[in-house]
Protein backbone atom coordinates (compact mmCIF):
# COMPACT_ATOMS: atom_id res chain seq x y z
CA UNK A 1 0.00 0.00 0.00
CA UNK A 2 1.36 3.58 -1.25
CA UNK A 3 1.99 5.67 1.76
CA UNK A 4 2.71 9.77 1.92
CA UNK A 5 4.61 11.38 4.68
CA UNK A 6 2.99 13.74 6.66
CA UNK A 7 4.68 16.22 8.76
CA UNK A 8 2.97 18.61 11.38
CA UNK A 9 4.60 21.57 12.81
CA UNK A 10 4.26 24.33 15.34
CA UNK A 11 6.43 27.76 15.92
CA UNK A 12 8.29 25.48 18.53
CA UNK A 13 8.82 22.06 16.96
CA UNK A 14 7.78 19.36 14.90
CA UNK A 15 5.39 17.44 16.15
CA UNK A 16 5.01 14.63 14.06
CA UNK A 17 6.42 13.04 11.38
CA UNK A 18 5.83 9.74 9.94
CA UNK A 19 4.64 7.70 6.43
CA UNK A 20 0.67 6.91 6.49
CA UNK A 21 -1.58 5.75 4.08
CA UNK A 22 -4.18 8.28 4.96
CA UNK A 23 -4.43 11.54 6.83
CA UNK A 24 -8.26 12.68 7.42
CA UNK A 25 -8.15 16.50 8.66
CA UNK A 26 -11.58 19.38 9.17
CA UNK A 27 -10.85 22.29 7.10
CA UNK A 28 -12.94 25.15 7.37
CA UNK A 29 -14.66 23.90 4.13
CA UNK A 30 -15.34 20.60 5.76
CA UNK A 31 -13.86 17.29 6.17
CA UNK A 32 -11.04 16.00 3.67
CA UNK A 33 -9.24 12.70 3.36
CA UNK A 34 -5.96 12.97 1.77
CA UNK A 35 -4.51 9.81 -0.16
CA UNK A 36 -1.08 9.24 -2.20
CA UNK A 37 -0.67 11.22 -5.45
CA UNK A 38 -3.58 13.63 -4.13
CA UNK A 39 -3.68 17.21 -6.32
CA UNK A 40 -1.61 19.86 -5.02
CA UNK A 41 -3.47 21.66 -2.04
CA UNK A 42 -3.90 24.22 0.43
CA UNK A 43 -6.52 24.88 2.72
CA UNK A 44 -6.77 26.00 5.96
CA UNK A 45 -7.98 24.19 9.25
CA UNK A 46 -10.36 24.53 11.64
CA UNK A 47 -9.07 23.88 15.38
CA UNK A 48 -9.79 19.46 15.68
CA UNK A 49 -8.15 16.29 15.57
CA UNK A 50 -6.25 14.68 12.51
CA UNK A 51 -6.32 11.36 12.00
CA UNK A 52 -3.23 9.57 10.53
CA UNK A 53 -4.21 6.05 8.84
CA UNK A 54 -1.22 3.53 8.98
CA UNK A 55 -2.06 0.04 8.20
CA UNK A 56 -5.26 -0.87 10.32
CA UNK A 57 -4.55 1.96 13.10
CA UNK A 58 -5.39 5.00 13.79
CA UNK A 59 -3.30 7.64 14.90
CA UNK A 60 -4.77 10.70 16.35
CA UNK A 61 -3.50 14.36 16.76
CA UNK A 62 -5.21 17.77 18.43
CA UNK A 63 -4.49 20.27 15.60
CA UNK A 64 -5.26 23.85 17.05
CA UNK A 65 -5.76 25.26 13.90
CA UNK A 66 -3.36 26.47 10.85
CA UNK A 67 -2.84 25.33 7.54
CA UNK A 68 -2.74 22.14 5.52
CA UNK A 69 -0.17 22.10 2.51
CA UNK A 70 -0.66 19.02 0.04
CA UNK A 71 1.76 18.04 -2.55
CA UNK A 72 2.15 14.62 -4.13
CA UNK A 73 3.74 12.42 -1.91
CA UNK A 74 3.95 15.33 1.40
CA UNK A 75 1.20 16.65 3.77
CA UNK A 76 2.11 19.73 5.72
CA UNK A 77 0.15 20.79 8.52
CA UNK A 78 1.11 24.50 10.07
CA UNK A 79 -0.53 24.52 13.36
CA UNK A 80 -0.37 27.16 15.96
CA UNK A 81 -0.33 24.71 18.50
CA UNK A 82 -0.74 20.44 18.02
CA UNK A 83 -0.58 18.06 20.75
CA UNK A 84 0.20 13.89 20.51
CA UNK A 85 -2.64 11.81 21.88
CA UNK A 86 -0.31 10.70 24.34
CA UNK A 87 0.58 13.85 26.00
CA UNK A 88 -3.01 15.80 26.13
CA UNK A 89 -3.70 15.11 30.01
CA UNK A 90 -7.67 14.01 29.67
CA UNK A 91 -8.65 15.73 33.05
CA UNK A 92 -7.05 19.34 32.76
CA UNK A 93 -8.54 19.06 28.88
CA UNK A 94 -12.13 18.22 30.64
CA UNK A 95 -11.68 20.73 33.38
CA UNK A 96 -10.69 23.77 30.18
CA UNK A 97 -14.01 22.84 28.37
CA UNK A 98 -16.28 23.15 31.75
CA UNK A 99 -14.52 26.54 32.16
CA UNK A 100 -15.13 27.40 28.89
CA UNK A 101 -18.76 26.54 29.15
CA UNK A 102 -19.34 28.57 32.21
CA UNK A 103 -17.51 31.13 31.13
CA UNK A 104 -19.70 31.50 27.67
CA UNK A 105 -23.02 30.87 29.85
CA UNK A 106 -21.97 33.34 31.97
CA UNK A 107 -21.57 36.20 29.20
CA UNK A 108 -19.60 38.31 31.56
CA UNK A 109 -18.41 41.42 29.77
CA UNK A 110 -14.87 41.02 31.31
CA UNK A 111 -14.38 37.73 29.82
CA UNK A 112 -14.02 38.03 25.95
CA UNK A 113 -16.26 35.26 23.97
CA UNK A 114 -14.16 35.02 21.11
CA UNK A 115 -11.12 33.84 23.61
CA UNK A 116 -13.71 31.47 26.06
CA UNK A 117 -15.19 29.73 22.51
CA UNK A 118 -11.35 29.25 21.20
CA UNK A 119 -10.63 27.97 24.35
CA UNK A 120 -13.96 25.55 23.88
CA UNK A 121 -12.60 24.31 20.74
CA UNK A 122 -9.46 23.40 21.82
CA UNK A 123 -10.38 21.72 25.03
CA UNK A 124 -12.93 19.75 22.62
CA UNK A 125 -9.94 18.87 20.08
CA UNK A 126 -7.83 17.41 22.78
CA UNK A 127 -11.01 15.22 23.87
CA UNK A 128 -11.95 13.79 20.31
CA UNK A 129 -8.23 13.39 19.68
CA UNK A 130 -8.09 10.85 23.16
CA UNK A 131 -11.36 9.58 22.48
CA UNK A 132 -11.44 8.80 18.85
CA UNK A 133 -14.86 11.21 18.54
CA UNK A 134 -16.16 12.67 15.24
Amino acid sequence: MSTLRLEIVTPEHKVYEKDVNMVVVKGVSGELGILPNHIPLVTPLKVAPVKAKIGNSEEFIAVHGGFMEVRKDKVVILAEAAELESDIDVSRARLAKERAERRLAQKQADISAQRAEMALMRAIARLEAVEHKK
